[in-house]
């Protein structure tokens, strides 16, 4: 189909005759390319009002509609981009939780400080890329929900619960390595480190339960306090543990 061709004058006052379909051209490359950066986009506002909603009703209660709905699309569209609302969490929780353990793999490698620096170091960043933030609310989500869900748990643990609990044995082998801890079994102390960050997430969601309504807890203090613990114990001079076998 051939447009019709007017005059246009332009700012010379000279007047010209051009074909309109050289005019509508770069109006229509533009909203193109507006259109392209838009669909680009897509895959992140999916997940991102996934993550709104898988924190604030959690995954059962999540309907894809409702995603698509918050995030300004279809749910069609949804479904080009995540074949279900199971492959839309585990998206999230890639985006905001396990895709994270290289870029904290390559800083454990760099690491120049004592392994208590290291380890201080570790929780407090853990807390401010992850605990601080909405993405926190999966933690709280897979402890309330995983036993109706196994798929999902199965995908945690081997996306999060075991990469994390591989790093922090990593740290707490380096301090042995490097004589600055004692021995002691790795398979048990991880969680010397992961209880006290899960109570933390836990007295964020659930307000009131943990601590008292009026008492606000300070993170950073709290994981100094944590550290410290773990570090240096209670007892002014901790007595050795003897184990007594049956005579």
């Amino acid at each position: 189909m051939t447009l019709p061709t007017y005059g246009v004058t332009l700012l010379t006052s000279q007047s010209v005759t051009m074909p309109l379909s050289k005019i509508f051209c770069p109006i229509k490359a533009a909203l193109t390319v507006k259109r392209e950066r838009r669909k680009e986009a897509r895959p992140g506002e999916l997940l991102d009002a996934a993550l709104d909603l898988f924190v604030e009703k959690g995954f059962a209660a999540t309907r894809a509609e409702e995603v698509a709905a918050r995030a300004g699309v279809s749910k069609g569209t949804l479904f080009l981009y995540f074949q279900s609302k199971e492959e839309l969490f585990k998206a999230v929780v890639r985006e905001n939780i396990s895709g994270r353990f290289k870029e904290w793999g390559e800083e454990f490698e760099t690491f120049e400080g004592s392994t208590a620096d290291m380890m201080t170091y570790c929780m407090n960043a853990w807390w401010e890329r992850v605990g601080a933030t909405k993405a926190s609310g999966i933690t709280k989500l897979m402890m309330s929900e995983a036993t109706n869900f196994p798929e999902l748990a199965a995908f945690y643990q081997h996306e999060v619960v075991l990469p994390g609990q591989t790093l922090i044995r990593r740290i707490l082998q380096r301090g042995i390595d490097r004589k600055e801890f004692k021995p002691m079994d790795l398979d048990y102390a991880v969680y010397s480190l992961i209880a006290p960050m899960i109570y933390l997430i836990i007295s964020k969601h659930s307000a009131g339960i943990c601590i008292p309504c009026d008492m606000l807890l300070d993170p950073k203090k709290y994981i100094d306090s944590q550290v410290n613990t773990i570090l240096y114990g209670m007892s002014a001079k901790a007595p050795e543990l003897h184990h007594q076998g049956k005579k």
